[in-house]
């Protein structure tokens, strides 16, 4: 463990102390909210300790979602890129890290062990990089001044890859030694070629890495098409999933070699068991939950998924609601 994850970790304690004593309360002062989503749990499952329905604030629009190791989801705004932060043990959260307006989102997300938070900008064509604890940044980068969605961004042990889904390249921001963070000029530009075609509309979106970690996934939204790319070049081969297709794919989740692709405007999550090198899959089952309302990106913590609503059908406005969902994983 490095120092900076010590001193994550402890600060971290901190902010969940009261959650933990609010675990430890009678029965008798729970409150109603927390009834309701211990009723929840039941349904789907799992623990009946911990909430499956978190309330986002009103009008915030969510996207990305990123878990670390320690019991806290990070959901990204697409309003004005601010960051919100809940607990998972007790459900309640709030904006910690405020976004740069207007125009300028925050989609996905990823978080490391070092308590650092990447953000992809969406069309405002850049990322940043947020202190998971304070909400301050750290980095920031530019990737193209032009028309531009960067969509999401998976880590690998020696960079951060962003995706595009205007445009047919990758970004690639290379991590130094204990994961250094680079400057500007450090970003790289990867293009994708291959089997891969942009097409119009949304293309390149979810991104995750290959079971054995030597490439990377990515979702073509408007195809349905999953491909395996090669990071030192470029090259994409698509990934057989013997015929079926990925449509409307939105975020990736890889965990062992089970991928979970969620499909935004179907209300549902495939669930995909590829081989080692990611060259092909079997599609074994579609997860479905009553409570989906368009969602976007999935992330794991424990016996589950977590997955925020985005609501992409609802009209939003300052007042619409929204919130994130708990499911059981397979």
């Amino acid at each position: 463990m490095t120092r900076s994850l010590r001193i994550s970790v402890a600060q971290a304690v901190t902010l969940g102390l009261f959650s933990a004593l609010a675990l430890a309360a009678p029965a008798s002062a729970q409150s109603t909210s927390t009834t309701q989503a211990a009723a929840a749990n039941t349904a789907v499952g799992a623990v009946d300790l911990f909430p499956t329905e978190f309330a986002l604030p009103a009008g915030f629009q969510p996207e990305g979602i990123a878990i670390g190791p320690l019991p806290f989801a990070f959901f990204g705004s697409r309003v004005d890129g601010d960051i919100y932060r809940a607990n998972l043990i007790t459900g309640t959260g709030s904006v910690f890290s405020q976004g740069p307006g207007v125009g300028s989102p925050s989609l996905g997300l990823k978080v490391d062990l070092r308590g650092r938070l990447f953000v992809a900008g969406g069309t405002g064509g850049n990322a940043r990089v947020v202190n998971a604890i304070t909400g301050s940044i750290l980095a920031s980068y530019t990737f193209t001044t032009g028309a531009t969605f960067i969509n999401d961004v998976v880590l690998t042990g020696d960079a951060a890859w962003f995706t595009d889904s205007l445009n047919p390249f990758l970004y690639k921001v290379p991590l130094g030694r204990h994961g250094a963070l680079p400057g500007q000029t450090a970003v790289v530009q990867v293009p994708l070629g291959g089997e891969y075609v942009q097409v119009a509309g949304f293309n390149a979106n979810g991104i995750a890495r290959t079971p054995d970690g030597r490439g990377l996934l990515i979702v073509q939204s408007a195809t349905g098409l999953l491909f395996r790319v090669d990071p030192a070049t470029g090259a994409a081969t698509t990934v057989d999933l013997g015929g079926v297709r990925l449509n409307n794919g939105d975020g990736l989740l890889l965990s062992g070699r089970t991928l979970f692709a969620v499909q935004n405007a179907l209300n549902r999550v495939a669930v995909v068991q590829l081989t080692a090198a990611g060259t092909a899959g079997t599609v074994t089952q579609f997860l479905t939950d009553p409570r989906f309302d368009v969602p976007t990106t999935v992330a794991e913590s424990g016996s589950r998924l977590y997955l925020p609503n985005a609501r992409f059908s609802t009209p939003p406005t300052p007042t619409t609601p929204y919130n994130a969902v708990a499911i059981s994983k397979p």
